[in-house]
């Protein structure tokens, strides 16, 4: 049975793992706590730490676990992406260079803003700026006039704990600092997902994103995509060209894009990592989990992903709060739901949240049908108590 060191996991690991019964075919071993709970992390001790350890795989599923991942995997020289090659789909700055390279027509026009006086891209404002090193939309924001651009603050200090982890590969602490501003994207948001087994490509499949009316905060999410034929090609096109230019190999990979009614599809993100929160939904349209492809290809295994037919429709619904509010009360841990608040704090001290918008729980329903699929999520979440001070949840 594999050994399989899983660095840092969140408890969307273990239980998915669990849920997909691959502790019978795995041996995984959880290292660490979760980044995100964490406040004094010391990258270099903790590689050093687990390098003694007898591993056949390491793997993480956020985005500094899986860098943690690819500098471990490299010094044990087990199978999985190189460093550089996580870091040029990390850092969005380097990132979007080489975007432009192999895919110029879905790459945005954008520039590297690190003060209020360095210029803006090369057309008219309504423009989008996100950290050059982020996460699920922390600090991302829309900019309508050029002096907007002197507000861009991230406070979460994400940006620096990631340089401390990516400075073990090379990277100087300086390069992680100011913002990607690029041109506004407009069309409907939607997920590539897949993996590169030995230079080859497979897509697992694409995901629809829904905003909730009005705002940048995402909602749900609906498998598989509403788009066409057509369209799901040139989106794949684009990611076999992208991820040979990251030189990523060897690992889970997911690609962000916003398509238009008409023209090209623009490409906002490349992640080097699973997309944990669609693994239920791959799970109840396909019968497979993604963590199943996941710790096959960390093993250095082909995972030989045939997704087929969409046996139905599967939707993750994110259940926000847009004000702050004190935390008085949560539900219990329940199957397919996932709490993302604890009582005692604020909503603002706790969790991973974008600028508009506070994440509270996340729920999964399937159906034959996308409505069925998102009417179960909604019963489900009026089953939950939660109890908040001074705040409405939508």
């Amino acid at each position: 049975m594999p050994n399989v060191l899983l660095l840092c996991p969140q408890e969307r690991d273990r239980a998915l793992i669990s849920a997909a019964g691959l502790d019978d075919a795995y041996c995984v071993r959880y290292a660490g706590a979760d980044l995100d709970s964490v406040t004094d992390f010391d990258p270099g001790a903790f590689l050093d730490e687990w390098t003694t350890v007898r591993a056949d795989a390491v793997v993480g599923t956020k985005d500094r676990s899986a860098l943690l991942a690819s500098l471990l995997a490299e010094r044990l020289g087990l199978p999985g992406p190189k460093p550089d090659a996580v870091i040029n789909c990390q850092h969005k700055g380097r990132s979007r260079l080489l975007h432009r390279e192999v895919a110029p027509a879905a790459t945005p026009l954008f520039a590297a803003v690190h003060g209020g006086d360095d210029p803006p891209p090369a057309c008219p404002p309504p423009w989008f700026a996100k950290p050059i090193v982020g996460r699920l939309s922390q600090g991302a924001r829309r900019v309508d006039e050029p002096a907007q651009l002197r507000e861009l603050a991230d406070p979460s200090g994400y940006s620096a704990a990631w340089g401390r982890i990516a400075e073990l590969a090379g990277v100087p602490r300086a390069a992680v600092n100011g913002f990607l501003v690029e041109e506004l994207a407009r069309g409907a948001e939607v997920t590539l997902e897949g993996y590169v087994y030995e230079g080859r490509v497979t897509v697992i499949g694409i995901t629809d994103s829904i905003m909730y009316s009005g705002t940048n905060s995402f909602e749900r999410f609906e498998y598989p995509s509403a788009l066409g034929v057509e369209r799901q090609e040139e989106l794949a096109d684009v990611a076999r060209r992208v991820v040979r230019a990251l030189g990523f190999d060897g690992g889970f990979f997911n690609m962000e894009f916003v398509v238009p009614a008409e023209g090209p599809a623009t490409l906002i993100e490349v992640n080097g990592r699973i997309a944990s929160q669609f693994a239920p939904m791959m799970q109840a349209v396909h019968g497979r989990s993604t963590y199943d492809a996941l710790l096959a290809l960390a093993c250095g295994t082909d995972p030989e992903w045939r997704a087929g037919r969409a046996d139905g429709v599967a939707v993750s619904y994110v259940l926000r709060a847009f004000t702050d509010a004190f935390v008085e009360l949560v539900p219990e841990p329940a199957s397919g739901v996932e709490i993302l608040v604890r009582p005692g704090l604020r909503l603002s001290e706790q969790g991973t949240n974008d600028v508009e918008s506070y994440r509270v729980a996340i729920v999964y329903g399937a159906g034959e049908t996308g409505a069925e699929a998102l009417e179960r999520c909604r019963a489900r979440l009026g089953r939950l108590r939660f109890q908040l001070a001074s705040a409405l949840v939508a």
